[in-house]
């Protein structure tokens, strides 16, 4: 019972400093995932108030977490949208690969970790935060911008992308043969192109199957296929994260938008637990030694996710202030960074001194991708008009 009662109450405490947290990130612009980040480390291993007793839950309520945010991801994106936007954006989401992943990966081969680290930390530099940026445009008033679709195009891209991409990592981080890694991709493969015919030609059954008038009997069968269709998607090799995804690009119409609507509360519950649990599990004396190469790897990918969004809209004909706030939108990098660094400590196949990087270098995109895409514009003014001055 002294057990049980001390769980709950360091339970209660971190759920009631997640909700103080949250609602200091909003007030100030920014996301709150750098300050539950922040919390986590200052509860965790060599934090200020070590907290052991809820460790059994949060481990798995930060996996639901992982679950559920991937699922809100697919339900935002039909099939047909997903293809529509593969074919416009191919051009760029390779530029974009090519500009954004390799800094993390040269940066781990420098430090000594080896190719599975290089293609962990090349995942964590490369993915923008959907999340972050879908929050930015929509309080900036950008949704309806020329160059949104553009952005919105290169994030379904990269989700895409990472639908390969977490296969192969998984794999590798599971310590398979070769044969057994290329035998994962081909059933990711094989899954995900499965799952997009599904989606499109019959994905209202799939939504029928699951949408219910009553809310509870529809959020029960909501739930209970996401976690079914993430543990056998990792059984398969495919990763959780990815069977979620896909099982949202299934849900269509009304019954996306009701999920939606109906999740988004437990998304960012268990999404804040998954933060926590991360900073958590990551000692913050390792952070001071790696801050200086986070605090470079921030800039550079910054600058590349600049140049990628700015290709990017210039390909669609945008306008350069347009190319500007399409670039700026793309700098912020968040939840997936940390799925991608969380896979692979957990593994333990990588240095623990990755968590420590990852986690400096999410804190400061997290931060800089909102207040970069905020002062873009007026700063985008001043360099046009002073060339203009001086003519």
């Amino acid at each position: 019972m002294h057990d049980t009662a001390i769980s709950l109450i360091e339970l209660g405490a971190v759920f009631f400093g997640l909700g103080l947290l949250g609602r200091l990130a909003w007030k100030i612009g920014i996301s709150p995932i750098p300050l539950y980040l922040l919390g986590g480390l200052a509860f965790g291993t060599g934090g200020l108030v070590p907290l052991h007793g809820i460790e059994p839950f949060t481990h798995l309520a930060s996996e639901i977490g992982v679950v559920l945010l991937l699922l809100l991801l697919g339900l935002e994106y039909s099939a047909g949208e997903l293809v529509t936007g593969l074919r416009r954006s191919w051009l760029a989401g390779l530029i974009d690969i090519a500009l954004n992943a390799l800094p993390g990966a040269v940066v781990a081969l420098m430090l000594g970790w080896g190719p599975i680290g290089a293609l962990t930390m090349a995942g964590v530099t490369y993915i923008s935060s959907s999340g972050i940026v879908a929050k930015v445009l929509g309080d900036l008033g950008r949704l309806g911008n020329r160059e949104t679709p553009v952005i919105l195009s290169i994030l379904v891209f990269e989700d895409l992308a990472m639908a390969v991409y977490l296969p192969i990592l998984t794999a590798l981080l599971a310590g398979v043969s070769f044969l057994g890694g290329l035998t994962a991709v081909g059933v990711s493969l094989v899954v995900i192109t499965l799952v997009l015919v599904i989606a499109l030609k019959f994905g209202k059954y799939v939504s029928a199957l699951i949408d219910s008038a009553d809310p509870e009997v529809f959020l029960l069968r909501l739930l209970g296929s996401a976690l079914l269709v993430a543990g056998i998607a990792s059984e398969l090799q495919v990763s959780a994260a990815v069977g979620s995804f896909l099982l949202g690009i299934a849900i269509s119409g009304s019954t996306a938008a009701n999920a939606t609507r109906m999740l988004e509360p437990l998304r960012d519950l268990f999404a804040a637990l998954f933060f926590v649990v991360f900073g958590l599990n990551t000692d913050p004396s390792q952070i001071p030694p790696v801050l200086p190469v986070a605090l470079v790897l921030a800039v550079i990918t910054a600058a590349t996710k600049v140049v990628t969004g700015w290709v990017a809209s210039q390909m669609q004909g945008v306008g350069r202030m347009g190319r500007a706030r399409a670039g700026a939108a793309l700098v912020a990098r968040g939840e997936f960074s940390i799925v991608i660094a969380g896979l692979a400590v957990a593994s333990g196949a990588v240095s623990g001194e990755l968590a420590a990087l990852a986690t400096a270098y999410v804190l400061l995109m997290a931060i800089l991708g909102p207040v970069a895409a905020r002062v873009v514009e007026p700063v985008a003014r001043l360099v046009v008009r002073r060339p203009a001055a001086k003519a």
